[in-house]
């Protein structure tokens, strides 16, 4: 993406991190577009921001500040990094874990509440209250993870006329449609999964078809197809994450998953194991096939992300305090560790 303020091409990561436990807020880096190796120019200040957005369009990027009074902020990059857009909005919910843009609105799934916000966007991008909350109801088997709801991700489905939002304390992926006037979400239906999977976050396949649920309570990938003229979601399988069970006193908690532009691939974290497994899609889209398992290079990998040229994947290992970086066998899907940079508590990165 060309940054619009600077005028150059240079291409950019930005990482956040959790500022709780040491990170430093958002840090801008530069990537190398021959090697993918990331160098840190800069960090802006933020409260915990867990999850990061950015919008294509006005090329604002968002944060939200995952913390009791949960909270939104909007920054321009810049030559020298990021600008705040005014102050942090709250988003009506506690602990946000993620964020989307749809459309004039931002979307905030809230994990401490159970609920998921909609804000209205500015003439200039920063986002305003008050904000619309969805409140989910419900809860699952696991008494100490889903004793209520716990919405871990919100985004509209590739159409533009859905919003999901995947809840891991009612095992359930909710599917709302987005008021044009009031900004307000009105659940539409509620797909529910395996009961105790706990589901964090989805992503669909670049034809817009099936969707790839991650389980975070089980190291399970559940394959869903998706009907965007009705709206509706339906589990057609669950493929195990892990090439074998694993038995001992850590727990496999699987975070990401990514599709490749191409289509080809699907890719899963999964902290514990600390690895990223890799999905052959050559069987179908519907019909994901584990084909290996490579350690992330670090400790937790909290979130995956592929750059846009599907050439590379990036882990934001947050217990190590490092991002990877790995580069991916055109033909097979394996990623291969290529490099890694110090960033303290890190939980997620998005490309510009």
């Amino acid at each position: 993406m060309r940054d619009r303020t600077a005028g150059t091409t240079e291409h950019r990561a930005y990482i956040g991190s959790f500022t709780s436990a040491g990170g430093l807020g958002v840090t801008t880096a530069a990537v190398d577009p021959v090697t993918g190796a990331l160098t840190p120019l800069s960090v802006t200040a933020a409260e915990d921001p867990s999850y990061l957005a950015l919008d294509r369009d006005s090329g604002l990027l968002y944060a939200v500040s995952e913390t009791g009074r949960g909270a939104v902020a909007a920054f321009r990059p810049t030559a020298d990094g990021l600008t705040p857009l005014g102050a942090a909005a709250p988003v009506g919910g506690s602990g946000p874990t993620h964020l989307s843009v749809a459309g004039s609105r931002l979307l905030t799934a809230n994990y401490t509440s159970g609920d998921v916000s909609s804000l209205p966007l500015a003439a200039d991008g920063s986002p305003r209250g008050p904000a619309a909350v969805l409140a989910h109801r419900g809860s699952g088997p696991d008494a100490d993870r889903q004793e209520g709801p716990h919405a871990h991700q919100v985004l509209p489905d590739p159409t533009g006329r859905w919003v999901l939002s995947v809840d891991l304390g009612t095992d359930s992926v909710r599917v709302c449609a987005l008021d044009g006037d009031s900004g307000a979400l009105r659940l539409h239906s509620e797909t529910r999964l395996t009961p105790g999977n706990g589901p964090r976050h989805l992503a669909f396949h670049p034809d817009g078809k099936p969707a790839y649920v991650v389980n975070e309570l089980r190291p399970l990938l559940t394959v869903c197809r998706w009907d965007a003229e009705a709206g509706g979601l339906e589990p057609v399988r669950e493929v195990p994450v892990l090439s074998e069970a694993r038995s001992g006193a850590v727990r496999d908690y699987p975070s990401a998953v990514v599709a490749s532009p191409d289509g080809r691939f699907v890719w899963a974290a999964v902290r514990g194991a600390d690895v990223i497994a890799t999905f052959s899609l050559a069987d179908g889209a519907e019909e994901p096939r584990l084909t290996g398992v490579a350690d992330c290079g670090g400790h937790w990998p909290r979130d995956l992300a592929v750059d846009p040229s599907g050439r590379r994947l990036y882990a934001a290992n947050e217990r190590s305090g490092d991002i990877t970086w790995f580069d991916v066998d055109p033909r097979t899907g394996h990623p291969r560790l290529a490099g890694s940079m110090a960033v303290a508590a890190p939980t997620c990165v998005v490309f510009g």
